[in-house]
């Protein structure tokens, strides 16, 4: 391995550090006591070696919420490669974010603040754009999902692109996480199982559109056969019994 080759290799290995240490420190602490110092001090690093990574803490925040999306993408990248029906995998992905909330729930809270107009504008814009070329292939996915339903004529497109017919999807489930991730707002309503709710909206709103096979989601038992389906199928390996309900 050739010198600049090393250095290479130590720079990104130093940098992995500094985002598993941010990403510590807001899991501990909270999002707005995060300190660059304190990030570089657990590391054994000076601050201004931090700041050779990172040019203000707007862009370690954007650096996490990135480096994080990209686990979110590996989850929606089972269910590209599900052989399935596309209604399924339009419900799926449902099925991969909840999931992926479960797990990492600071994503949708940090993500909630990185997007803020305080602090996405105040990031580089480097930064910003590595950010949203890391979360590009999830809309991809589901753009090349809606475009096969529409060519095996499982939905009619009616004229309108893939991100209008599956829009209402992207927004109902972002909606979601942030009432999930705002404490007591949910509990206020008594709404106890929020996710099983989303998904019920989703197949709703499938059926709204025509998707077929059409489906019952008020149909209990079915419902939590088709959870479980899409769980054992994609995401075994992490799915609790809970989830699978």
């Amino acid at each position: 391995m050739g010198t600049r080759e090393r250095k290479r290799r130590e720079f990104a290995e130093r940098e992995h550090r500094f985002l598993d240490a941010a990403r510590d420190q807001i899991c501990q602490d909270g999002l707005l006591a995060l300190q660059m110092a304190k990030v570089a001090r657990s590391c054994d690093y000076a601050t201004g070696t931090l700041y050779q990574h990172f040019a203000s803490k707007e862009d370690l925040l954007v650096a996490i919420c990135a480096e994080m999306a990209q686990t979110r993408v590996e989850f929606f990248q089972r269910v590209a490669n599900w052989k399935a029906p596309t209604r399924d995998k339009m419900f799926a992905l449902a099925v991969a974010d909840m999931l992926f909330a479960h797990r990492y729930p600071e994503h949708f809270r940090l993500s909630q603040f990185v997007f803020t107009e305080v602090i996405w504008e105040a990031a580089s814009p480097e930064r910003r754009r590595n950010t949203l070329e890391v979360c590009k292939p999830m809309g991809l996915i589901v753009h090349d999902i809606v475009a096969e339903a529409v060519a095996n004529g499982d939905v009619q497109d009616h004229g309108r692109t893939p991100l209008e017919l599956s829009i209402g999807q992207w927004t109902m489930t972002l909606g979601m996480h942030n009432l999930v991730h705002a404490e007591g707002v949910l509990d206020l309503y008594e709404l106890k199982d929020p996710y099983r709710m989303m998904l019920t909206q989703i197949q709703l709103l499938l059926n709204g559109l025509q998707w077929r096979p059409l489906f019952d989601p008020f149909d209990e038992p079915a419902m939590s056969e088709k959870i479980n389906h899409v769980c054992n199928a994609l995401f075994g390996d992490m799915c609790t019994a809970k989830e699978q309900r």
